[in-house]
């Protein structure tokens, strides 16, 4: 079985024991009818995905034991933190009586078509005591006319579900910033809810007018229009508008209130179907890097380097391909985008300066060896983690990391010493073997400058703020101390007595 096969099940799994079997997931199509055993209520057996009435006392629609698990936390002792946390507040959070989903639609849609499934438990009673609920599936469809003449819509056959949409013009101006129109002219803003208006019933079968499994989905004939971010043209902060750059393209179909929103875009960008979701997923494709012709990445090669001759010629492809990357990346018409565009790439032109004059740094002898002996350790841990990989090389990004910081690392008074380099990457992108290789390389220099004790010492301080995260790092970091020791003992007098350690 796939990776991905096996996380659809465990999020369909999720799915099934948080909030049941909601209409559309194959997974618990079996259970459409199913029957909860014994007297616990359907409200608690599922934490979430149901409406309770609106009418309903704020002591009928509060889960019985909603505080019950903060006070125990207030009240325990002990652990990594002395002091004794805040204790928690006595109010009882309501469920939930509506949820919604806004979007925007163009004025050439004359209506909106609005499907709710939802389930309905009733008691099974055997000789008045209840012993089991039955799900019943429901589902109901109504025709939402963009002139907002009706404030609401009963949906048929749900004894008090209803539909309460808001239907809005935006005005021009509203989305008109930096002089282009983010909007077009007659775009109405449309909100849709579903509303649990049921008669609330008595204690014992108060879950009777409850709505299980709630899902609301909205579409139309002609695609949404989609909804742009403005905050990142709208601040002079400057991670929100290189953010507001870089997802200029990245746009919101829908917005869900109480619950998350799932748009489904099609082959072509276009949005016409959004729904309901209480737990959402996103996919985060996954970081390739891609072949760089001309540059060498092997470490076994570069852990062979002969001179810095060599060096710059295997290596100095990385920064001519990063300078014509930048010539080609596009600079937005819009001023604000264009100021920060133009920012970026001249950052970027600096970088690929810092990179070549690590390469041209390796013309010292002994930054050339710690280079060198950097990446011989880092391919022998790599094996060591992976055997089917007899050949470890680099991400281009990890060792153009490593290249702009060998002359911050060399020399205790170059101005590289002030900067802070941020590697923002997805878990997995290689985050790890990048510093790692930097440390191997600093330890390895400061050995080579001095083998005596004045070259031991803590030269790398490492911290995580997660605990599993620290002994995952740890385990890698000690791997390569591992094999950086055995090559200190292939050559005392080089990289001195004293071994190479690691604590926590």
């Amino acid at each position: 079985m796939k990776s991905v096969e096996v996380r659809e099940q465990m999020a369909n799994a999720l799915t099934l024991d948080l909030i049941g079997p909601v209409s559309g997931l194959a997974a618990g199509a079996h259970l459409e009818r199913e029957i909860l055993p014994g007297t616990s209520t359907p409200s608690r057996w599922y934490l979430t995905g149901f409406l309770a009435p609106f009418e309903s006392n704020i002591e009928d629609k509060s889960d019985e034991d909603s505080g019950d698990q903060m006070d125990l936390i207030s009240q325990a002792k002990g652990g990594d933190d002395e002091s004794a946390p805040e204790a928690s507040s006595t109010r009882k959070t309501p469920y939930p009586s509506s949820i919604g989903l806004s979007v925007l639609i163009p004025k050439e849609c004359g209506k909106i078509t609005a499907t709710v499934t939802w389930g309905d438990y009733k008691p099974i009673e055997d000789k008045e005591n209840v012993n089991g609920w039955q799900r019943t599936p429901k589902w109901a469809q109504v025709e939402i006319p963009m002139t907002g003449t009706k404030p609401k819509y009963k949906l048929p056959d749900s004894d008090g579900l209803e539909i309460v949409p808001s239907i809005r013009l935006i005005p021009t101006q509203h989305f008109l910033t930096g002089g282009l129109q983010m909007v077009p002219d007659g775009t109405l803003a449309v909100s849709v809810f579903v509303v649990n208006n049921r008669t609330p019933q008595k204690a014992a079968v108060k879950d009777t007018a409850y709505a299980f499994q709630v899902k609301l989905q909205l579409e139309t004939d002609r695609p949404f229009v989609p909804r742009p971010n403005l905050r990142g043209l709208m601040t002079d902060d400057r991670d929100e508008r290189i953010a507001d750059l870089q997802y200029r393209d990245a746009m919101e179909f829908a917005v869900g209130h109480g619950t998350s929103a799932h748009p489904h875009v099609d082959s072509e960008g276009q949005c016409r179907e959004a729904e309901s979701i209480w737990i959402p997923r996103s996919e985060v494709e996954r970081v390739e890097p891609v072949k760089r012709d001309g540059v060498e990445i092997k470490m076994d090669a570069l852990a062979n380097l002969k001179d810095g001759a060599q060096a710059c010629k295997d290596l100095g492809g990385l920064v001519e391909q990063y300078r014509e990357w930048l010539t080609k990346q596009e600079i937005p018409s819009e001023p604000k985008r264009k100021e920060v565009a133009e920012w970026l790439i001249a950052r970027g032109g600096t970088l690929a300066g810092r990179i070549e004059a690590g390469i041209a740094a390796l013309d010292d002898a002994q930054v050339l060896e710690a280079f060198r002996l950097a990446n011989a350790v880092m391919a022998a841990s790599a094996r060591k983690r992976n055997p089917n990989e007899p050949n470890p090389a680099w991400r281009p990004f990890q060792l153009a990391y490593i290249l702009l910081n060998i002359n911050g690392m060399a020399e205790p008074t170059h101005a590289d010493r002030e900067l802070v380099d941020l590697l923002f990457f997805p878990t997995g992108g290689g985050k790890t073997e990048a510093y790692l290789g930097l440390s191997a390389f600093t330890i390895f220099l400061r050995r080579l400058r001095d083998p005596g004790i004045a070259g031991a010492g803590v030269t790398v301080i490492m911290r995580y703020t997660l605990r599993l995260l620290t002994l995952d790092q740890l385990g890698r970091a000690a791997a390569l101390i591992c094999a950086m020791e055995l090559e200190r003992q292939k050559d005392v007098s080089k990289l001195g007595t004293w071994p190479f350690e690691i604590g926590l």
